[in-house]
Order: structure tokens, then C-alpha cells, then sequence
């Protein structure tokens, strides 16, 4: 049956639907960047706690900047913005639930008045973002806003009609300023360190270009909650929407797959409010530096190490690469010897047994998560969440030999073409730079590292570190990954 409000009470009895009125929904969030991960983390977080009759002020308004939304928009609202969330595990019974959080879904190409409207109402407290790394328009090399973007220059030119995020941000700001409402928070659930400060650097900077004054009062009366965010949600496919209506008789034009998986620390400040998230497991906190120090070093940085090595293997999931044992005992040996020895104590948190569960995550076959998904923007996070993991490496004299071998893999991978010699596509902004630097294997070493804005200033002036990535680099094209990964664990 055709997933809508009518059809709600049809579904098969192990389906979890709302236990609330979704007619009684009023919205206290607009959330710009509605992807899968949004509907599997924050607005499941809030379904949940709508489903013990709180938080029904708190309904979520989606949004959209970019001309791709729109495919997004027009899925959810032929079945009135309701979705399935579909938790897949190896040892569990999947658990199948409607999410009835989100109840609309403006896009700025189609009405920016309306959007602008909405981020004005009194009843919107928070505007949260899932707009990727590079939506923040930083640039990686300064770490300073990019204002020479094309968006940001004409958003400054035509500030009441814009199109970046924070020209909307901004001009939301300056409307509830001007009318007496108290400001927004801007909550930034976005996979980066610090993305309260990453967000608050960029909105102030833009103000700034605007209006000083302006800038003063947002830096003043508006929070920017730090967060990390933590749920593996691989891309939806056409196998998972078709299982979802074999097995449940669900028609659901873009569900969204997750493992059981979730976690969600938050710094509270927040300046009108909100939800009562605590009741649903997300834990708030002063200061959520250890917790994403240990989450993006642990488990991304580790997705890293084991990704373009995969992939160059021949291999198309997560779990299939850690099937084999070879992958296992690096991606362990990164996690133990390369990454613990950096990480401050984590309160409430045993690191072993999260570097056991990351393992078993990364192993879970039911939720088939794509390498190439987390392949992805290679150019964006290896700044992020590879870089300052080896600036430690290399500032403490420890060995490089595996962090070398992880951006030799990802040089490799550049050139589009795995052992067994399939080509396939790159999926990164930078695509084409990326793959001019490794074009040519004469200098390719300071072509590569010496691009700052990826690996800084550092990496291309430490010899240890170039001497430990030839080598490696040499040894993936001349013996393969298992034969180098073979070599290296016998070290």
C-alpha cells in the first residue's frame, strides 16, 4: 500500500507507527538539508519522543537550498511527508517504523519568500543543518570563510533575495531582529570538529560583510550548539525500497535504511529552547571536545584507513572488506596504536569496547553500507579526519607506515581503476583536481601533500612521512593491497 496518512492504521502490526495526533503538530524546527541521515538521527530522536506525548511543538520543517531537493521534497509529499526508517542488523530482527516528525518541506528555488517567512515565524526556535563539509563555505587552506564563492557574492549583492544557506540564516535573523522576536539556534548536525564553532565563524563572517552591527547582535543573542553525531545511513536503493514492500507491504517512495546504531551529544545551549531530547537517549554536555575527538578520529578516520584500500582491492561494501582478516588487523592496529594513544578520557566511555563495537559496525552485512558512499569527498575529509591524526604521528616521531599507506591508497584510487581492473567513478567536488595531481607518477609525491587545504603544512615537510608514502605507494602498485597490507601487519 501507498505509505500516507490514510493508510497509517492498514500497516502489518510489527510496522511502528506514531502514537500521536499528527493533526496536532506544530513546527519548532526548520531543518535545511533534508537527507538520509537527517531522517534516520534528529528526526527519528524526535518521532521518538513525539511518541511519548511530548515535544508535539517541535515538528520539523524541512528545507531545501539546492535545484537536487527537489526530487527529495516531491517523494515525501505525495506521502504526506511521512517515511519508513528501516534498521538493519545480523542479529536482530529488523525494526520497521514510520517517522511522522516532519511534516513539510519548503525549497528556496521554488518560494524563497516562504522559506524566509518561515525562518522569521516566532514559533521556529531552531534551524538545525545537515549541508555536508563543504557546505560551510570555509576554506580549507586558510580555514577562514570563502567569500569569493558566487552564491555568497550574491547573496551580499541582494541580501533579501538569497540563495546560500547563510544568506537565509542571515536574512531570517535580520527580519526577527527588526520585528522583536527572540533569535533562532543554529544547530549544525553536520559530520565536522566542532560544527557549532565551524557554523558560528561562517554565519558571523558573512553578517560581518552585511552589516557589522548586525554581526555584533548575532554574536550576542544567538547559540551554536556543538554536536556529535554518530549513525551509519548508507544510501537508500532500489533493493531496499523493493524489500520494504516485499516484506511489508510498504510503498514508500524514498525510505531510509540505518543500522540499530545511534548517538547524539549535544553541548546545551540553546537560546528559545527545546525538545526534551534527553528523554530519548541524547546525552547533553559542557563540552563535547573528547566525544568528537574519539568518534571522528576513531570511526571516521578509520573508515578512511580501510575504504580506498577496499576499494582498490575490488571489494563494494564495508562489511565485505572486513571480512577479510587482512582489513581487520589494520583497521584494529590503526584504531590501538595510531589513534587511542592521542585521545583524552572520555567520560561514561570504555574505548576498548567502543573500538569492539566500531568493529562489529563496520562488519554488519545486513545494512550493506556502499564504500563508495563513504569513499566520497576524499578531497574534504582528509583534513578533517585523517590529517590531525598523522600531525600527531609525526610531531611525537611515532611510526607512519600505516597512515602513509592510507593516503597512498586514496593516490591510487585518484587514477579510477581497481586490481582487478574495473574503472569506476570518483565521487568528489574536486574530482577532476584530485585526479590531475596523481596523473603523472613523476612528482606526484609534492604535487599531492603539498596541496594545503588537504593535507596542510606539515605532511609535505616531514621526509618521514613523503619517504613512508613512496614507499607504500610503490608497494600497492607493484605487489597489490593484500600482498602490502600482508607485509606491513608483519612489521
Amino acid at each position: 500500500m501507498k505509505l500516507d496518512r490514510h493508510t497509517l492504521s492498514d500497516l502489518p502490526p510489527r510496522v511502528a507507527r506514531p502514537t500521536y495526533d499528527l493533526s496536532q503538530l506544530r513546527q519548532g524546527i526548520v531543518h535545511i538539508g533534508v537527507g538520509g541521515f537527517h531522517r534516520a538521527h534528529q528526526a527519528a530522536y524526535t518521532d521518538a519522543l513525539m511518541n511519548r506525548g511530548e515535544a508535539l511543538d517541535w515538528a520539523i520543517c524541512g528545507a531545501g537550498l539546492r535545484q537536487e531537493d527537489r526530487t527529495m521534497r516531491d517523494a515525501l509529499a505525495e506521502q504526506n511527508y511521512l517515511f519508513t526508517l528501516v534498521e538493519l542488523a545480523d542479529t536482530a530482527d529488523t525494526e520497521v517504523r514510520v517517522i511522522g516528525a516532519l511534516n513539510d518541506m519548503l525549497l528556496a528555488e521554488e518560494s524563497p519568500q516562504a522559506l524566509l517567512d518561515k525562518l522569521a515565524d516566532p514559533a521556529i526556535r531552531i534551524v538545525s543543518l545537515t549541508v555536508t563539509e563543504g557546505g560551510y563555505c570555509i576554506d580549507e587552506g586558510t580555514g577562514e570563510f570563502n567569500p569569493a564563492l558566487p552564491q555568497i557574492r550574491h547573496d551580499l549583492a541582494h541580501p533579501d533575495a538569497p540563495q546560500s544557506l547563510f544568506g537565509f540564516l542571515t536574512a531570517g535573523l535580520v527580519r526577527r531582529r527588526a520585528a522583536g522576536t527572540p533569535p533562532f539556534t543554529v544547530m549544525s548536525c553536520d559530520n565536522l570538529p566542532h560544527n557549532g564553532d565551524v557554523t558560528r565563524k561562517a554565519l558571523l563572517a558573512f553578517a560581518r560583510l552585511r552589516d557589522p552591527e548586525l554581526a555584533d547582535w548575532i554574536a550576542g543573542h544567538v547559540t551554536f550548539p556543538n554536536a556529535m553525531v554518530d549513525r551509519i545511513t548508507p544510501m537508500t536503493s532500489t533493493r531496499h525500497r523493493l524489500d520494504l514492500h516485499d516484506r511489508h507491504g510498504i510503498d514508500d517512495a524514498w525510505p531510509v535504511v540505518c543500522e540499530p546504531f545511534v548517538q547524539w551529544v549535544l553541548e546545551d545551549k540553546f537560546v528559545s529552547g527545546r525538545p526534551a531530547w534527553e528523554k530519548v537517549g541524547v546525552q547533553f554536555i559542557d563540552d563535547v571536545t573528547p566525544y568528537e575527538e574519539m568518534k571522528i578520529k576513531l570511526l571516521n578516520g578509520s573508515h578512511l584507513a580501510l575504504t580506498y584500500l577496499g576499494f582498490l582491492r575490488g571489494y563494494r561494501y564495508v562489511h565485505e572488506t572486513m571480512q577479510d582478516p587482512l582489513f581487520v588487523h589494520f583497521v584494529r592496529g590503526w584504531m590501538d596504536k595510531d589513534v587511542t594513544p592521542q585521545l583524552a578520557p572520555v567520560p561514561g566511555i570504555d574505548l576498548d569496547a567502543y573500538k569492539r563495537t566500531l568493529i562489529e559496525r563496520f562488519s554488519n552485512r545486513a545494512i550493506a553500507d556502499q564504500l563508495e558512499r563513504v569513499c566520497s569527498d576524499g578531497s574534504s575529509k582528509f583534513s578533517k579526519f585523517s590529517v590531525p591524526t598523522i600531525n600527531r604521528l609525526i610531531d611525537e616521531g611515532r611510526p607512519l607506515e600505516r597512515a602513509a599507506l592510507v593516503v597512498a591508497a586514496w593516490a591510487l584510487y585518484l587514477r579510477g581503476i581497481d586490481e582487478r581492473g574495473e574503472r569506476y567513478r570518483i565521487p568528489d567536488p574536486n574530482a577532476e583536481f584530485c585526479q590531475a595531481l596523481v596523473a603523472d607518477d613523476e612528482g606526484l609525491s609534492a604535487r599531492l601533500l603539498g596541496v594545503e587545504q588537504i593535507f596542510g603544512p606539515k605532511i609535505p615537510r616531514s621526509a618521514a612521512f613523503i619517504d613512508a608514502f613512496e614507499r607504500n605507494l610503490h608497494s600497492l602498485k607493484t605487489l597489490g593491497v593484500s600482498r602490502t597490507l600482508e607485509r606491513l601487519l608483519a612489521q
